[in-house]
């Protein structure tokens, strides 16, 4: 849902982040989270995320990630990027 104090962020993350869950993860933390965007791999290894909440969805959306069991993450590059306001959903792209 949009909210006044709603923000948006593209993340890419590099490290241990593909073929150990991630997306899933990504996926289920956001919706318990109540967070909207996307998540999918990139062809560097690296996995790509524009995730859209409060400031706090987003970051236990991420500490969520971090805590995943085979998950690795050595670096994220954080921007704030444009919300899309009729978004209700977090999915995972291909």
């Amino acid at each position: 849902m949009f909210r006044r104090n709603t923000i948006r962020k593209h993340i890419q993350f590099y490290g241990e982040v593909q073929a150990v869950g991630f997306r899933y993860t990504a996926y289920h933390a956001a919706n318990m989270y109540g967070a909207t965007g996307w998540v999918r791999n990139e062809y560097d290894g690296s996995v790509t995320m524009e995730i859209q909440g409060s400031e706090r969805q987003i970051d236990d959306v991420v500490k969520a990630i971090e805590n995943g069991m085979y998950i690795r993450i050595d670096r994220m590059d954080v921007k704030t990027v444009s919300v899309v306001p009729d978004e209700r959903k977090f999915r995972v792209a291909y």
